[in-house]
């Protein structure tokens, strides 16, 4: 394999990475809180695609205010859900909160289907040239992405390291019981954390479909690989899932060399595997998180 080859893959990896770290820390963030995998966190990305698509197909004159209200709007579906579903479910054992999840995304999807065509669609981006760096290639619009999710993260990041809000959400995924004895109270918390999921959520599903074809259930197949980021970062740990994310990304396309673009998550799983078998809980999980 050839330098540039080399270099080329590790950029579309770290681009990759970059956007699928946007869905793992929302199921990192409602996981460590919540303390269920929320897996409709596909579908609602796919609603986010399509929404800014829908957006952009009426004249708003900027993408990224298209961008902005697709983010509300699944920031209000993300809440509606947590209010009609997940809230009537706190008490109930994880996996009747695994299963309510996947019923919301087949939900989801089904409206989808039914409302939009079922043929590919892009967004309406002006055509561009590639920037050659003797034989290392990369997109203006990549850049963007690159930079869009990592003031996002860093955003996130800070809110929860420096603001009393974040500390609040961390005493709750800490300690519940102890939170409410300090007279925390987890309403409004727990509110502005399903709205950040479904922010994250839907300004990932415009990143990726930004980068390829829009289907009705392309950001189920995004599921496995943010999952996986979870679980190789260490679950609970949002900076984990991150870094998770971002080696899923560069594993999978430096596969591309040697199996194939059909057998690059069979590589990330492979790498998933090794760690696990290293280090149970994750690159940057603890035991105790894992019990």
């Amino acid at each position: 394999m050839s330098s540039i080859l080399l270099i080329n893959l590790v950029i579309n990896g770290l681009i990759e990475g970059m956007i699928i770290a946007l869905p793992a820390l929302a199921l990192t963030l409602v996981l460590d809180i919540s303390k269920f995998p929320n897996v409709a966190v596909g579908d609602t990305m796919t609603v986010g695609a399509y929404a800014a698509l829908a957006f952009q197909s009426i004249g708003v004159p900027y993408f990224f205010l298209s961008v902005g209200g697709a983010m509300l709007l699944c920031m209000l579906i993300s809440l509606a859900s947590y209010q009609l579903i997940f809230r009537k479910l706190t008490r109930a054992p994880m996996v009747v909160n695994l299963l309510a999840a996947v019923g919301l995304a087949f939900f989801m999807r089904s409206i989808l289907q039914l409302s939009v065509s079922s043929q590919p669609q892009v967004y309406d981006f002006p055509l561009v040239r590639a920037w050659n760096f003797n034989g290392v290639r990369i997109l203006p619009s990549d850049l963007w992405i690159v930079f869009t999710s990592a003031v996002t993260l860093a955003i996130v990041f800070a809110i929860f390291r420096y603001t009393n809000l974040g500390r609040r959400l961390r005493a709750i995924a800490d300690n519940p019981e102890l939170a409410r004895a300090s007279a925390i109270r987890p309403k409004y918390l727990i509110w502005f954390l399903w709205c950040l999921f479904g922010v994250l959520s839907a300004l990932g599903g415009v990143l990726i479909a930004s980068k390829s074809v829009l289907l009705p259930e392309f950001g189920w197949e995004f599921i496995i690989p943010a999952f996986s980021a979870v679980i190789l970062g260490g679950i609970g740990n949002p900076v984990g899932a991150v870094l998770g994310a971002v080696i899923m990304g560069v594993v999978q396309e430096l596969s591309v060399a040697f199996v194939g673009p059909s057998y690059k998550i069979v590589a990330a799983f492979s790498i998933l595997i090794l760690v696990l078998l290293i280090r149970p809980a994750g690159l940057l999980g603890s035991a105790e998180k894992t019990r």
